[in-house]
């Protein structure tokens, strides 16, 4: 039986081969940013919502070369603490929602700075919903 001469990992001139990522893997990436979202989630068990609270919305600041990025790693880090992600709202960056007229405080920057700075989700408020209330 012949040997393939590459395998998914092996290196060829310092570069990858055979496996379609050395465009992706050599490609420049682009400046981090910090977006504000909005996700609401659902009742799941262990989720740490008050008892008898339908739901919640999460203000987040999450770092992401663009908004999908920052949407995926808040969605799965959300995940991981056991909550159940509905819906996700965009704001846009810090520039973007100035541009738009936002109002925002030293402490929302000093949070969208952190989460800059260690390239990290952070849920800056939660509000639950109970029965009778609605989302909107």
């Amino acid at each position: 039986m012949r040997k393939p001469r590459f395998s998914y990992g092996q290196t060829r001139n310092n570069r990858l081969s055979r496996c379609g990522l050395e465009e992706v893997m050599t490609k420049p990436r682009g400046k981090q940013q910090v977006y504000t979202l909005l996700v609401q989630i659902g009742r799941k068990e262990g989720d740490g919502l008050p008892e008898g609270a339908t739901g919640a919305a999460l203000m987040c600041f999450a770092s992401g070369v663009d908004e999908a990025e920052a949407v995926r790693e808040t969605v799965a880090i959300l995940k991981q603490a056991d909550t159940a992600p509905l819906d996700v709202t965009g704001y846009g960056t810090l520039a973007e929602r100035e541009a738009e007229g936002h109002e925002i405080d030293d402490d929302e920057r000093a949070l969208m700075s952190r989460a800059l700075d260690e390239n990290a989700v952070i849920v800056a408020h939660v509000t639950p919903f109970f029965d009778g209330e609605d989302a909107a």
